[in-house]
C-alpha cells in the first residue's frame, strides 16, 4: 500500500490540487482495494462523512496511511521471511541465529516458532 503513495501524490499535484482535501482524501480511498484495507478504509469513510477527519492537507493524510501499513507490512514481510527460512548449507549455530533474527518481531508464538523452526532445519538422520 505505501508504496503507491508517491503515486498518490504525483496525481493529485498534476490533476486535483484545486480540490478541497475532503476529495482528495476521498480520491485516495477509492484506490485502496485490498482485502487489508477495507476495514481501515470504511472506517476512514464514516469519520470523513461525520467531519471527523481534520486534516489540513493531503500529505499529512498519506503519512497517516504509511503509519498504518507500513507496520503491518514490515511483520508480513518477517513472517514471510521466516517461512522461507531453510538451514540448507548453514551450521546449525548459524542457522538459529537467522531464525532468531527473522522470528523477531514476526510476532509468531512459542508453538508456530517451533513448527517454523523443525521445517527450516536439515534432516539430521539419512533415511535408509
Amino acid at each position: 500500500m505505501a508504496g503507491f503513495i508517491p503515486a498518490y501524490k504525483l496525481y493529485i499535484q498534476m490533476r486535483i490540487r484545486e480540490v478541497s482535501v475532503e476529495e482528495q482524501i476521498q480520491w485516495v480511498l477509492s484506490y485502496m482495494q485490498k482485502e487489508s484495507a477495507d476495514v481501515w478504509k470504511e472506517n476512514m469513510l464514516e469519520d470523513l462523512e461525520r467531519g471527523l477527519l481534520g486534516y489540513k492537507n493531503i500529505g499529512k493524510f498519506l503519512v497517516n496511511i504509511r503509519k498504518e501499513f507500513e507496520e503491518g507490512n514490515k511483520e508480513l514481510v518477517k513472517v514471510a521471511k521466516l517461512r522461507r527460512l531453510e538451514q540448507r548449507g548453514k551450521t546449525m549455530k548459524e542457522f538459529v541465529q537467522e531464525f532468531r533474527r527473522a522470528a523477531r518481531g514476526s510476532r509468531y508464538k512459542r508453538r508456530l516458532l517451533v513448527k517454523e523452526f523443525k521445517r527450516g532445519i536439515n534432516e539430521m538422520i539419512p533415511k535408509s
